[in-house]
């Protein structure tokens, strides 16, 4: 490969990894293309780019970018996100790209901090989960205030029968 053309390619990584939240390091060792193809189209679909360069040319583009990077070694894939929140394809692909480490945020984290991530709920599910906790005291009182209306209604319904009966 040219300089120029390698050039390119950290200049098109930086400009990714300026926009990202997340960068997680994998080693995806072990897959076959068909695998490899599949895991990239999966991301793809919810916009997390995988990326396979030269490590040299990665840990460069990821200096650039501002972020300090750890050494590389062995075949290297980076996952690139703007969404924090790991994806859940480890599980999917039997741990297969493995991960080695990343970024999130501008902050180091290390595997166990990744596997870690990836064991919460979809980004989805905890917004749900939220709202949920939300409603829930709220309902309650709305069924308290209810309860309410209708001893109130119940109390004025004895009333005019006690009045109407004397």
């Amino acid at each position: 490969m040219k300089r120029a053309e390698k050039e390119q390619l950290v200049t098109e990584l930086r400009d990714k990894l300026t926009s990202a939240q997340s960068l997680y390091y994998t080693d995806f060792t072990g897959l076959n293309v068909k695998r490899m193809t599949e895991l990239r189209r999966r991301l793809k679909r919810v916009g997390v780019d995988y990326v396979v360069i030269k490590n040299t040319l990665a840990l460069r583009a990821v200096n650039e970018s501002g972020l300090v990077g750890e050494t590389l070694k062995g075949p290297t894939g980076l996952v690139v996100g703007k969404d924090p929140v790991a994806g859940e394809f480890a599980k999917e692909f039997e741990d297969r790209p493995s991960m080695k480490g990343g970024l999130l945020q501008g902050k180091a984290i290390d595997n166990a901090q990744v596997k870690r991530m990836a064991s919460l709920p979809s980004r989805e599910q905890m917004l749900a989960d939220l709202a949920a906790g939300m409603q829930s005291p709220m309902a309650a009182f709305v069924g308290a205030l209810n309860g309410l209306l209708y001893m109130f209604a119940g109390a004025l319904d004895a009333l005019k029968s006690q009045r109407e009966g004397a």
